[in-house]
């Protein structure tokens, strides 16, 4: 989905003033709501409600029809209609004198987003944000669209003409409204609860087609699945890796690591600062859409690293690192955690904060360091955007390094020192609006990345980076033992939590949990993982039916309670909740927890096979169901250097169907904590480190040398 039906726009206005920033106009209701999001919109005239049953219940009271407006911060078109639309007197009058007006932060209530979004794509065959749907007084969704201009344009009309015309329908034709709401509804029930069934999961046979979709879709010059705009999509790398590394099938890693190339060197990846833009407005990944989410940087970061432990290319590993970086950086909560969010405009333009004019390269670099800069970074005098230049890598360094007579190695220092200037500079722009929630499912995903980037890099800011969020989500936003999803308030010096966790944010903290197990094997960790686990089947799995999760908790969600397992923006809760299942099942043997995965996957199984390509993440999770899982155990102490070679032999592989895990001699750092089961009965050799691996039901001899516990690695199957 893209942020509107409608093309690209710059801006010259000014951005709606910060949330906490004082100002003389009259607010609203949404003056006193958490959400950035929300709080921009407390000066506009329309009298917004936030999503309450104090507006549902003024809507039934006054018999008027609600106007539902969602969207979010980073969301360019969103803050284009409000400026346009809900800003304006005129229209504010028509909103406030025949509809409840409500706004809702997608963010916040995906639960909310994803059923008026489905309603919305229902009605009018496409959806986006900022998504605006008309409710009747009992919430049932009868008409809806995207962005509204303020004029009759691009074949849309204009926002006052709709509500009018809106406003009009319900007064004379008040009964076809009504039942078009209930069918709606109906159609809701259908669509978003899924019919439990079948004896089989998901097979090889659907791994294999989903594949062949994809190399239909493939852009084989750009990279990248279909035409523009294109998406990062993290988890079809993720998919096509793992299919390369169960078939050999050499054109599945092409596809891979040719988008991933194509990005790394496009203007969607942010070349002085590290970390992706929200998408491409075309093919060549040049022109992005500004925004920057925590989601889409940690989803990256971790399929980079993959990248570099199925190629060993060093570009992979250099952009995982730097996309962390970015994070750490900029995204990053004094109290740990990791805000949502950076905006598309800064100062009132678009990609403003982004873009550079030769002129002003040369005033930080000089003329002879500057044209070196603007040749390999494709800065032009007539520029690329708007007269401006979108910093992109027009050739390989590896031709630029041998065009100017230098190695790669003395290049890549030479850029370095001259980024490092400029991105000292940009930090003295204004910088975009930063969206400073912190949601618990997109840091169990950045929390998953800095895990994996420990074992990869051995840094140690990554590990403690994890740790910290980790404990900033387990002291912070759980409540009674119930994960919360959202949290904001630390950079004021206060915070608070809210909203009951969704099922994303209890399987993605668990998941982000057993991967930082498995890079401090702190046992605390996989111990937590455990009881999200457990709270999760509680409080989502559908004891009635089975064989699927509830995506949402039993709030005041309206309409239907979905379980769903399509992915979109980030992977779906019920994929990485069987994903959790399996992992924890080898663990802890648990087999109750591979049976529920295995449920999951047999309830799926006939709605994946009809569109595969809609549910790459499950099939990943198929894939580590499907196949015998590497049980790699290292018997040592953490830190010690013999210990510390067995595990770089581990994780500088493409292994996705694994779990590792490490026993500590008597007396460890914790000795207070249970074994883990996986690890149980496995000594040290000789007091050295000792490397265990079983697949399946069978065990190769115990090993103490690195070399060796490589060759067992590449030659098991």
């Amino acid at each position: 989905m893209t942020n509107s039906p409608m093309g690209r726009s710059s801006n010259t206005d000014d951005r709606p003033a910060r949330p906490d920033a004082p100002c003389a106009r009259p607010v609203n209701r949404l003056a006193t709501e958490d959400s950035p999001y929300l709080r921009q919109h407390a000066h506009n005239p329309v009298d917004w409600f936030p999503w309450s049953e104090e507006a549902l219940e003024r809507a039934r009271v006054q018999d008027k029809p609600i106007f539902l407006s969602i969207g979010y911060s980073a969301c360019h078109w969103c803050h284009v209609m409000e400026r346009e639309s809900f800003d304006d007197p005129e229209t504010a009058r028509i909103l406030n004198e025949h509809f409840v007006s409500i706004k809702v932060d997608r963010e916040e209530r995906p639960d909310l987003d994803e059923i008026f979004m489905t309603a919305v794509q229902m009605m009018t065959g496409q959806g986006g944000w900022p998504l605006s749907v008309f409710l009747t007084p009992a919430g049932r969704p009868f008409f809806g669209g995207t962005y509204f201009p303020p004029k009759d344009a691009h074949g849309l009309p204009s926002f006052k003409r709709v509500l009018k015309a809106v406003s009009e329908a319900w007064q004379l034709q008040r009964a076809q409204a009504e039942q078009v709401g209930e069918q709606i509804a109906r159609a809701l029930q259908l669509s978003l609860t899924t019919a439990s069934g079948g004896r089989d999961a998901v097979g090889d046979d659907v791994l294999a087609l989903a594949a062949a979709q994809l190399n239909v879709q493939f852009d084989p010059t750009w990279g990248g699945f279909g035409g523009p705009p294109k998406f990062p999509m993290p988890g079809t790398i993720s998919f096509l890796l793992r299919q390369y590394q169960r078939t050999g099938d050499r054109p599945l890693l092409d596809m891979a690591t040719l988008t991933l190339e194509r990005m790394a060197c496009g203007g969607i990846h942010d070349q002085i600062g590290g970390g992706f833009h929200r998408y491409a407005t075309d093919a060549r990944w040049l022109v992005p859409h500004f925004e920057k989410m925590l989601y889409d940087n940690a989803q990256l970061a971790g399929v980079y690293l993959e990248a570099w432990q199925a190629t060993g290319k060093e570009l992979f590993r250099q952009v995982a690192m730097g996309t962390l970086d970015y994070a750490l950086r900029e995204l990053l909560d004094r109290g740990g955690g990791f805000h949502s969010s950076q905006d598309a405009d800064s100062e009132g333009e678009e990609g403003k904060f982004y873009l550079w004019k030769v002129e002003e390269i040369y005033d930080i670099l000089g003329r002879e360091e500057g044209a070196f800069f603007c040749q390999y970074y494709g800065a032009s005098e007539e520029g690329n955007f708007q007269g401006a230049n979108i910093l992109h890598v027009p050739q390989g360094p590896e031709v630029f390094a041998e065009r100017w007579g230098i190695s790669e190695q003395q290049l890549q220092q030479r850029l370095a020192v001259l980024r490092q200037k400029m991105l000292a500079a940009r930090s003295r722009r204004v910088p975009p609006f930063k969206d400073d929630k912190v949601l618990s499912s997109w840091n169990g995903l950045m929390i998953s990345a800095l895990a994996r980037g420990y074992q990869v890099s051995g840094q140690q800011r990554y590990l403690e980076a994890a740790e910290r969020a980790a404990s900033f989500v387990l002291e912070r936003m759980v409540r009674d033992g119930r994960l919360l999803h959202t949290y904001r308030g630390a950079e004021q010096g206060e915070g608070a939590s809210k909203l009951p966790g969704y099922l994303d944010d209890y399987a993605e903290i668990s998941a982000a949990l057993l991967d930082l197990y498995e890079a401090s094997f702190d046992p605390h960790w996989l111990q937590h993982a455990n009881r999200l686990a457990q709270r999760m089947l509680t409080e989502f799995w559908d004891w009635q039916h089975g064989g699927l999760f509830y995506t949402s908790p039993a709030h005041d969600t309206p309409l239907v309670r979905s379980k769903t397992f399509q992915d979109s923006s980030v992977p779906s809760g019920n994929a990485t909740a069987a994903m959790v299942l399996l992992r924890l099942s080898k663990l802890l043997d648990k087999r109750e927890y591979f049976l529920k995965a295995e449920k999951l996957l047999q309830a799926a199984a006939e709605q994946v096979r009809t569109q595969p390509m809609a549910y790459l993440s499950l099939l990943c999770a198929a894939d580590f169901y499907l196949r015998p899982t590497k049980q790699i155990v290292i018997a040592g102490r953490r830190q010690q250097a013999d210990t510390r070679k067995l595990l770089q032999a581990v994780f500088s592989r493409f292994i996705p169907n694994k779990v590792v895990a490490m026993a500590e001699p008597e007396g460890g750092p914790d000795p207070q904590c249970p074994a883990v089961p996986a690890a149980a009965g496995k000594p040290m050799i000789s007091a050295k480190a000792t490397a265990y691996l079983c697949q399946g039901h069978t065990c190769s001899h115990p090993v103490t040398e690195a070399s060796e516990l490589e060759e067992l690695l590449d030659g098991s199957t």
